[in-house]
């Protein structure tokens, strides 16, 4: 009799356990997010959606081994692929105790974000981009978040002071908003990437971590020197401070920063003569166009691949060996139109290379007037009154 008991007991405890997949809770949660997002014409990602199955089973679901959803990947991963439409079930998503993973693709998903969902205890990573949420950023956040992108939505209001004092946070990206005010001080977070661009930001640059190896504030109205600031992040291999009211001097650290591949200041107010305190590393891209920059062209940019100071006030030669890596194609881009440039030696150019020097006190050599861009200057030659006493 006992042998016979076995089997049937063992299958009762599959069918308890099947029946405990899923925490009621959470099953009513998943329900709530099908009804509240649909598929953009294109995108299958609710097909396998079938509430007469396992959740857990589910795209873009995974559960914990106590039957509680811990990721909610939401949408098609694969690039180019459609995203959802609908409104952002924040309620339904804020009753997910042990959710550790939140994303959704980039789509037409609208509403706002709250902070019971922000502040799920279990919360470590949170990406909502390239959709059209709103409103204010809530003020409440994950101590255990390491990851938050919330770029190219509608958020509007302040960067909230709390969330660059998460102690574990290394990535926020913010960008493509319409985020105002100063970037909060006392920042404490260990960040790594820190991307903040295109909003409508104001004010200074507070004291950032020195673990930064990407810094983005592109695209807002922030002012003032950022010298001091920037001397500290020696880490960098990415900096992005262009179309903003930035002002001082362009600290010469930055230049020899081991890492840094990309230096773009492009279209601020930087002034005053440029010296750098090493060589930039080999490869880099140095953007500093548009400023109010002076003084002789640092050979010490020679050993970029990309160099643009076009649209500045430099003055003199162009040195002999930032000529020579031109000429050899080791640098593919130089432009020097709009400055007050009284020598510049470059001869013939590779295919691969662009070299422009339009509207400086010197003729621009035959070799390098046809690789300039359709507004690479007024002119091949700045009027001889504009050039007085300008020897650099």
């Amino acid at each position: 009799m006992a042998s016979r008991l076995l089997p049937l007991l063992a299958t009762l405890l599959l069918l308890a356990a099947a029946d405990a997949t899923l925490h009621p809770v959470d099953y009513l949660a998943l329900q709530v997010v099908r009804r509240s997002l649909t598929d953009l014409p294109g995108s299958r990602f609710f097909a396998s959606w079938d509430f007469t199955g396992d959740p857990c089973a589910f795209a873009g679901v995974s559960c914990t081994s106590t039957g509680r959803v811990a990721t909610l990947a939401l949408g098609d991963p694969r690039a180019g692929a459609p995203g959802l439409s609908g409104t952002f079930p924040s309620a339904a998503i804020a009753t997910l105790p042990a959710l550790t993973s939140l994303s959704l693709v980039p789509g037409r998903v609208t509403g706002t974000l709250s902070p019971a969902v922000t502040s799920l205890p279990s919360l470590r990573f949170l990406a909502l981009a390239g959709n059209l949420l709103a409103g204010d950023l809530p003020p409440a956040f994950a101590p255990a978040l390491r990851t938050v992108d919330l770029s190219k939505n509608g958020f509007t209001g302040r960067i909230p002071t709390s969330l660059l004092q998460l102690r574990d946070l290394r990535t926020l990206i913010l960008s493509h908003n319409a985020l105002a005010g100063e970037i909060p001080r006392g920042v404490r977070s260990p960040l790594l990437h820190l991307d903040l661009r295109s909003n409508r930001l104001s004010g200074g640059v507070p004291p950032l971590p020195g673990t930064l190896v990407y810094l983005s504030l592109a695209g807002n109205r922030l002012s003032g020197p950022v010298g001091a600031v920037l001397r500290r992040l020696n880490r960098l291999s990415f900096l992005d401070l262009g179309r903003n009211w930035f002002s001082g001097e362009v600290p010469g650290e930055v230049f020899a920063f081991s890492r840094i591949g990309y230096l773009q200041l492009r279209k601020n107010a930087f002034s005053g003569e440029l010296r750098p305190a090493g060589r930039v590393p080999p490869g880099a891209t140095v953007d500093l166009s548009h400023n109010a920059l002076s003084g002789a062209v640092p050979p010490e940019l020679a050993t970029a691949s990309a160099v643009y100071l076009n649209g500045n006030r430099f003055a003199g030669e162009v040195p002999r060996e930032v000529a020579a890596a031109a000429e050899a194609g080791r640098m593919r881009v130089l432009f020097l139109q709009d400055n007050f440039l009284t020598g510049i030696a470059v001869g013939g150019v590779p295919a691969s290379a662009a070299v422009c020097a339009h509207w400086n006190c010197v003729a621009p050599p035959p070799a390098v007037v046809a690789a300039c861009p359709a507004k690479g200057g007024r002119g091949r030659r700045r009027p001889q009154t504009q050039c007085r006493g300008r020897a650099g």
